[in-house]
């Protein structure tokens, strides 16, 4: 396990425990959306220690320090509360069925054939248009290295193109992966 980057909340002044709960609050999307497993799991790690260190020190700003004038929550019911959520991450986790092609799967595809799996997948989709989020997960779940991506856009012809929130496949793609298809 990483350590989570920064001062330890406990060690931050009000102004700067405030600015970067802020701060994660906003890059909480971005995170979602388009981080990595680590990425996200750090992020949430240091979310809920300036949310916890907050609380502990603001409890009547917030809904869960006001629990409807009785008072604020006891250190065992925050650690509770936190246990809680902690044990539904990991069954949410545990319930998920795990992808062999997924990050850190040891059945690594070569450059070509992840291009080919990329390129098939834009290929049946309607129109050959995927939008961007769908097509950012299925080239995370294809391949690591995010330079075989790019260079599917980079490269004269490109293979895929931009349009808006769509990523589309283009003629010179779909001719790529015509002479580049395995038989089944």
């Amino acid at each position: 396990m990483t350590e989570r980057p920064g001062i330890p909340a406990r060690e931050l002044s009000d102004e700067e425990l405030e600015r970067q709960g802020v701060h994660a609050h906003a890059m909480r999307h971005w995170v979602f959306l388009h981080g990595t497993a680590e990425q996200f799991r750090t992020h949430t790690e240091r979310m809920l220690e300036l949310e916890q260190e907050y609380l502990r020190r603001h409890p009547q700003r917030t809904w869960q320090g006001t629990d409807g004038g009785a008072g604020t929550p006891s250190r065992d019911d925050r650690i509770r509360d936190l246990v809680q959520t902690f044990s539904r991450a990991v069954t949410s986790l545990l319930d998920e069925e795990p992808s062999p092609s997924s990050p850190g799967a040891e059945d690594r595809r070569d450059p070509e054939e992840a291009t080919a799996a990329l390129l098939r997948r834009f290929a049946d989709a309607p129109d050959g248009r995927l939008h961007k989020l769908e097509a950012h997960q299925i080239a995370r779940q294809l391949t690591p290295d995010s330079h075989i991506v790019a260079r599917l856009y980079r490269q004269d012809p490109p293979l895929l193109q931009a349009e808006r929130d769509m990523r589309v496949i283009t003629d010179a793609g779909r001719a790529w992966l015509e002479s580049h298809s395995v038989p089944a």
